[in-house]
């Protein structure tokens, strides 16, 4: 079992930005493809972001490309994502997802492990 932390969700204005990051305790981190999903309320949970495990290779959604950026940090065990010109569509409970098949990230793949999740809340 791999246990998955979230933090970094708050509410902030449009046009904002905020940093989300999950860290996976006791683990080797590296052996683990990472993504950032999220859910809005009254909708279906969406892939917003996914990274492999060098960090070599990243997706993102085309709703977010340009404004997010996802990134890890091995040495740590963490996952980021960096959130600019937030918008109120954005608003969503964010989720960090890992995947044991390490160079992957896609949006299709089928991730085993799931934190709590964190809110972002965007107001205009």
């Amino acid at each position: 079992q791999v246990q998955l932390v979230e933090s970094g969700g708050g509410l902030v204005q449009a046009g904002g930005s905020l940093r989300l990051s999950c860290v996976a305790p006791g683990r080797t981190f590296s052996n683990y493809a990472m993504a950032w999903f999220r859910q809005a309320p009254g909708k279906e949970r969406e892939f917003v972001a996914g990274i492999n495990w060098s960090g070599g290779s990243t997706y993102y959604a085309d709703s977010v490309k340009g404004r997010f950026t996802i990134s890890r940090d091995n040495a740590k065990n963490r996952v980021y994502l960096q959130m600019n010109s937030l918008k109120r569509e954005d608003t969503a409970v964010y989720y960090c997802a890992a995947d044991p098949t390490p160079d992957s990230g896609g949006p299709h793949r089928l991730y085993d492990y799931w934190g709590q999740g964190t809110q972002v809340t965007v107001s205009s």
